[in-house]
């Protein structure tokens, strides 16, 4: 087995890389004020929800899309993809803090290879023919990185998983041991999901989920935040 994409995928799917991915609780901090989630048993199942019912159709579907473009070389594709992306996210803290954390992915993994695809995607952005969305941006390194797909949506599902977890220790609050086992118990969860969204139909992308969007348009105006969406 070639395990060289290894380094490179912990790398990517690091949720501590420096995108600025901590300062975003995507709805959470609202379902949090409204006692939505108030306990472990809350915390697990928004959690399980967003990656089953939110993330597989939306996000983890375009990271799979823009994979596979990847393989074609096809960036008028991936710019179909983005625009496609940009429309679906209607709450405009969750299009912005993906705008900004693509952003700041190109950022970072430029420095180790410049590849052509992406420098033509980087310059559609600059000419405001992109959006540079998180979830595009990490399939194209996927895909560019030689990183089996199956991996790389197992990469993008954990970052986002441990991302909610922590998030859920702090604003609940739990304890920190309350997070590890809602991780433990989404492993399973993750790898089903991964092995749906490589078969999920193409007219299933971007299935709405009208609670975590109101969710997220109403943290604009909550009374107090820690987070930025």
């Amino acid at each position: 087995m070639n395990l060289n994409f290894l380094a490179g995928l912990l790398h990517l799917s690091d949720p501590t890389l420096p995108i600025g991915g901590y300062s975003h609780s995507n709805g959470l901090e609202t379902y949090v004020q409204k006692k939505i989630v108030h306990d472990r048993v809350t915390a697990k199942e928004f959690v399980e929800n967003m990656l089953q019912h939110n993330l597989k159709y939306n996000d983890g579907a375009f990271v799979k899309l823009a994979y596979e473009a990847v393989q074609n070389e096809d960036l008028a594709l991936l710019l179909e993809l983005d625009r496609e992306c940009n429309a679906l996210k209607c709450p405009r803290e969750i299009r912005q803090a993906s705008q900004k954390l693509g952003l700041r992915l190109i950022k970072i993994f430029k420095r180790k290879e410049n590849f052509p695809l992406m420098e033509a995607y980087e310059k559609a952005v600059s000419n405001r023919e992109a959006s540079s969305h998180y979830c595009i941006v990490f399939g194209m390194y996927a895909g560019l990185m030689k990183m089996p797909l199956h991996e790389a949506l197992l990469g993008f599902y954990y970052t986002s998983v441990a991302g909610m977890i922590t998030n859920a220790v702090k604003l609940v609050p739990l304890g920190q041991l309350d997070g590890q086992d809602i991780l433990f118990s989404m492993y399973s969860v993750m790898e089903k999901t991964v092995l749906e969204t490589i078969e999920l139909e193409r007219d299933l992308v971007g299935l709405c989920n009208t609670s975590f969007d109101i969710r997220c348009m109403q943290h604009e105006n909550l009374y107090s935040r820690l987070y930025m969406s």
